[in-house]
């Protein structure tokens, strides 16, 4: 997780305050990579292509397993791993 980490801030997708924010205020790694995932989808597409990319090149078999491996979107349809990460995790109620 903590390469993950600082491979954003070297792309920087996080900042050196965003990354320590993560690190210190998540004491369990689920939550870190939740906070993660959180602030990297409210950053945009290429913050989640950064991501992906490196979570590929970091852990290809995670990666595979969340069904992140593939970089090249089909002609004429988004990446389907960047429309998995920039869904909302909690569908809105409408009122």
């Amino acid at each position: 997780m903590t390469q993950l980490l600082d491979d954003l801030e070297t792309d920087r997708v996080l900042i050196r305050l965003e990354k320590r924010a993560i690190i210190r205020g998540n004491p369990i790694i689920t939550d870190k990579a939740r906070n993660t995932i959180d602030t990297v989808r409210m950053k945009g597409q290429r913050a989640c292509r950064l991501m992906i990319k490196s979570l590929h090149l970091r852990d290809p078999t995670l990666s595979n397993q969340l069904g992140l491996s593939s970089l090249s979107p089909v002609k004429g349809e988004t990446h389907s791993s960047l429309n998995l990460l920039l869904q909302p995790l909690v569908p809105l109620i409408k009122l």
